[in-house]
């Protein structure tokens, strides 16, 4: 539903007057969102979508229930108070959560301004200079028999959070992306490149055709490789994709349950053991310049890594690997009494780096004979006690010989473990920002180095172009 004119913080306010509930949690956001799309080097469609919801936490003795909607219009829509009065029906009717807590009071919240004020819109103008520069690149690209595709997005979030304790909240988050394709018409001349940004104005077309040009012209050329293990450079895209997912099984509650790869032989977790080399670096910060993210919990449900209980709890930049050594795991404040560990709710930015300087075409001047990867696609958990991963490369694996990419090289399927991989590092480059291709839908605020895996497991080959 379009936002009406009410302002969503008096939502929130008249949901928690509504509750009759032991406690009630009331999340409310606003989206605008802008897109721009191309295909064949002419500029396609373009749209823009405004919505809210609304979702209700009530908590009756240690039970919570959650209902949430899109269809709220304003404080005295009958339909705020029949979705306060469901949330409290399924509180009533559950059982009790084995994460119970007591809501967050202000003196342990985070401190934000202007909670009655409203939304943060964005709007077309952020594509501005984008929309300019893409019709010099579509000139250059017909006088080329290249073809141009791609799609860039931009979505503001204004998020409202109230108790019953007195919190009050306000977040706006900003959030773009824009992927490219580029192909020659020719087999296997097709590559691709995405970019992450807050505002667009850190995204340069002629430079990103430039990129694209360029890794068509290594496309000229093929070989054909069997599988095997390689010498492998992963750009910061693909490592971007893989320590995700190292990052989203980093749950406490599982580690000292025994069921992942942050487990401990025997028992415990791992945290102090060494997993990459000395000076690698991962950690999370909502405070970061270039990656900015909410800085307090914002959760509509419990899990592993999740608490209903913790909304509010101020977020901080956090260690997750602190000189190659595990530092901490993902707790909520139930999980970490029960370890007798620190509050470390997950924080939606990461960032990877290692000291290195070295850009990724220093790196391929450095490569004596490997592979290059550009991105890795429909990426699957195998094993969850070694979080060992399969997927597939696409869209550019070129071979290089002698610091120098000499063609593009047929797909492969791989198997590997993105915390193996961190400990088997052979170089670490300079971080840069980026976009993971897989998890770009979930997750985009990442920096990331380039990589060198020596012996980087590559399966099977791979029919897909």
């Amino acid at each position: 539903m379009t936002a009406g004119s009410a302002t969503s913080s008096t939502i929130v306010e008249r949901a928690l007057e509504l509750s009759s509930a032991d406690g009630c949690v009331v999340i409310a956001n606003e989206s605008s969102s802008v897109n721009l799309r191309w295909a064949g080097n002419t500029l396609t469609t373009n749209g823009a979508t405004r919505d809210r919801s609304v979702t209700v936490i009530s908590i009756v003795g240690q039970s919570f229930g959650v209902r949430s909607t899109s269809t709220v219009g304003g404080p005295s829509d009958p339909a705020l108070a029949e979705l306060v009065a469901a949330a409290e029906t399924d509180a009533r009717a559950a059982e009790a959560a084995d994460d119970y807590s007591e809501l967050v009071t202000p003196a342990e919240a985070a401190v934000s301004a202007g909670f009655t004020d409203p939304a943060e819109p964005t709007t077309t103008g952020v594509f501005a200079a984008l929309a300019r520069e893409l019709g010099d690149a579509f000139g250059a690209a017909r006088a080329d028999g290249r073809l141009l595709y791609g799609f860039a997005q931009h979505v503001t979030t204004t998020t409202w959070l109230g108790t019953s304790t007195g919190v009050r909240l306000r977040h706006t988050q900003p959030t773009g992306s824009v992927e490219w394709t580029a192909k020659n018409g020719r087999p296997g001349g097709s590559v691709w490149h995405g970019q992450a940004t807050r505002d667009f104005t850190d995204i340069s077309v002629p430079a990103t055709d430039a990129l694209l040009r360029q890794r068509l012209a290594w496309c000229e050329r093929t070989v054909e490789l069997p599988a095997g293990r390689y010498e492998t450079l992963l750009p910061p895209s693909c490592v971007a994709d893989l320590v995700l997912d190292a990052y989203w099984s980093a749950a406490g509650r599982d580690a000292a349950e025994g069921r992942t790869v942050f487990s401990k032989a025997g028992g415990g977790t791992r945290v102090g053991e060494s997993l990459g080399p000395a000076g690698l670096e991962m950690y999370s910060d909502p405070a970061d310049r270039q990656l900015g993210a909410e800085p307090f919990v914002v959760t509509a449900h419990s899990s592993a890594t999740s608490s209903v209980f913790d909304n509010g709890l101020p977020l901080s930049r956090t260690p997750w690997i602190s000189d190659g050594k595990l530092a901490t795991l993902v707790h909520t404040r139930a999980s970490a009494r029960r370890v007798g560990a620190p509050v470390t709710p997950f924080i939606d930015n990461l960032i990877l780096e290692g000291g290195g300087t070295a850009s990724l075409d220093e790196m391929i001047a450095s490569t004596k004979r490997g592979l290059l990867l550009t991105s890795l696609w429909y990426i699957r958990e195998v094993d969850p006690q070694v979080l060992l991963l399969t997927g597939l490369t696409r869209d550019g694996v070129y071979l290089v010989e002698d610091g120098e990419v000499v063609g593009a090289v047929n797909n492969f399927r791989f198997n590997e473990s993105p915390v193996d991989l961190l400990g088997r590092c052979a170089e670490v480059g300079a971080p840069a920002p980026t976009m993971p291709r897989e998890w770009a839908d979930w997750f985009t605020l990442t920096r990331m180095p380039a990589i060198r895996v020596k012996d980087f497991n590559m399966s099977s080959v791979s029919p897909a172009n």
